[in-house]
């Protein structure tokens, strides 16, 4: 089982980064996808989910302006992140969750699988 994400970078505010977790081992259709992040000195959050019946849950701070969504075929869940502001600034990380169907899909300590985190940076 591997998660891989990727695509994190530096960004000016207002711009625009799409993060991929590609996933191998597992069927992606059979879990829950979520991205969490953790800021320095900050503990870590859950940013979005996308369940096994295809639902999507986001956090209030990137609501509006992140969306989640998976390509099956790809083996892969991407979030779209726009108008991103410097209080983005993380590492983000995506995790897998057996058959969610998204309850209480925030807390980490529920997650399987998890990927190595990609850093996101907004910064002029």
């Amino acid at each position: 089982v591997q998660l891989q994400a990727s695509g994190g970078g530096l960004v000016q505010p207002g711009g625009s980064l799409r993060l991929s977790c590609a996933t191998s081992g597992f069927t992606l259709a059979d879990y829950a996808i979520s991205w969490f992040r953790q800021a320095p000195g900050k503990e870590r959050e859950g940013v979005s989910c996308s369940t096994v019946n295809e639902d999507t849950y986001y956090a209030d701070a990137v609501r509006g302006r992140f969306t989640i969504f998976r390509d099956e075929a790809e083996n892969t869940v991407y979030l779209q992140m726009n108008s991103l502001k410097p209080e983005d600034t993380a590492v983000y990380y995506c995790a897998a969750d057996w058959n969610s169907d998204g309850t209480d899909w925030h807390l980490g300590s529920y997650y399987d699988y998890w990927g190595q985190g990609t850093q996101v940076t907004v910064s002029s």
